[in-house]
């Protein structure tokens, strides 16, 4: 099974910054994207951010301008810088990874980090 490990979450005051990082396991395998998403209490689970194994990036409008997202692709990590941070950036951050198996695209999730922000 391929397993997403995440780290990084915690407690900032508000536009401090904080790093999340993805490790997936099984590197075997080819990952077409690593993604970060969002789910405060009550929420829907949102996008937050997008890499691809060619390095090209996607941002959700809100964070765009102070979240990066980065990645090594030789340890199939992901990374997501998050400056400026805002107490409605609170949420339990989650990473996704899509992975290429043959023809056939899979979905895998982390258990989700908790990054609270402060006023």
């Amino acid at each position: 099974q391929v397993e997403l490990v995440e780290s990084g979450g915690g407690l900032v005051q508000a536009g401090g910054s904080l790093r999340l990082s993805c490790v997936a396991s099984y590197s075997r395998f080819n990952i077409n994207a690593m993604n970060w998403y969002r789910q405060a209490p009550g929420e829907q689970r949102d996008f937050v951010a997008r890499i691809t194994s060619g390095g090209s990036t996607v941002y959700t409008d809100s964070v765009r301008g102070r979240f990066t997202i980065s990645g090594d692709t030789a340890n199939n990590t992901a990374y997501l810088q998050m400056n400026n941070l805002k107490p409605e950036d609170t949420a339990v951050y989650y990473c996704n990874a899509k992975i290429l198996v043959g023809q056939i695209m899979y979905d895998y999730w982390g258990q989700g980090t908790q990054v609270t922000v402060s006023s």
